[in-house]
């Protein structure tokens, strides 16, 4: 539970000044084209249950659309192609648990934080060959699972092993669903995760993983858009209402509180 208390704190920090309604931008039915992966649980993924995209991103888009009056259509792209498609213009806007960094931001331009999150250490529960990065880095039989390019993949390299961004002890898969499949086969011995997606991917994994050691980074996530993008006043101001009115907590609840898999 302190990880979910830390998740509910963290965005409780986020909380700004109540936007009247009468103020916020009315984009007129638009339609707005949103690309993202559908791979990063509870954020967005497909529900084996109806073989349909769901999750917080998506619930919280909506709640856009409704609050600023636009059409939403959804389209999909991998992680490593999607920053590069927004950049191009290929997309409105791109939601996949995007962390704020100012490399990024030299390609894109980013929405005001909708989440902050911590990076933790996610292992299988019976894991007691380690309990924090140096006793993981000492132990050269150990592998950790990450995505290429992703914040978990970074904090790998550079928080837990040499800075060695080849080192042979990560292995790289295409989403972060596969990597947490590995983990769980046996085929690592350890994934990165923010404490949001965590405290999910535990309370799903019906006692096999858990989440160990103190957070290695924090990192607070934003939606992206083409550099000059109108879309990022309205968004912002968007982001501002909803967390306001308490719709972001609610759903932070409804995905990462109550939600059975």
């Amino acid at each position: 539970m302190k990880y979910l208390r830390s998740l509910f704190a963290a965005l409780a920090a986020l909380v700004v000044l109540p936007a009247a309604a009468a103020d916020l931008p009315d984009l007129g039915g638009k339609t707005v084209t949103v690309v993202t992966e559908n791979a990063y649980f509870p954020l967005q993924f497909v529900d084996p249950k109806t073989s349909q995209p769901v999750g917080w991103e998506y619930d919280a888009m909506g709640a856009l659309a409704e609050k600023l009056n636009f059409k939403v259509e959804y389209k999909n792209t991998s992680w490593d192609a999607m920053i590069q498609a927004v950049s191009d213009k290929q997309y409105d806007l791109g939601m996949t648990g995007i962390t704020i960094k100012d490399e990024r931001k030299e390609k894109v331009d980013f929405s005001d934080p909708y989440m902050l999150s911590e990076i933790f250490m996610l292992v299988r529960a019976d894991e007691s060959r380690f309990a924090d990065p140096k006793a993981f880095a000492a132990d050269d039989k150990l592998l950790v699972g990450a995505q290429a390019g992703t914040s978990p993949f970074y904090v790998a390299v550079y928080n837990v092993l040499d800075g060695n961004e080849q080192n042979p002890r990560i292995k790289l898969f295409e989403t972060f669903a596969a990597s947490v499949a590995a983990l769980q086969a046996g085929d690592v011995d350890l994934v990165l995760t923010d404490s949001a997606g965590g405290a999910a991917l535990v309370k799903a994994s019906g006692g096999k993983l858990k989440m160990i050691g103190d957070p290695l980074q924090s990192e607070e996530f934003g939606f992206i858009f083409p550099k000059g993008s109108d879309l990022v006043a309205p968004i912002n101001a968007g982001i501002a209402a909803l967390k306001a009115d308490g719709t972001f907590d609610a759903i932070t609840k409804k995905w990462f509180v109550d939600y059975q898999p």
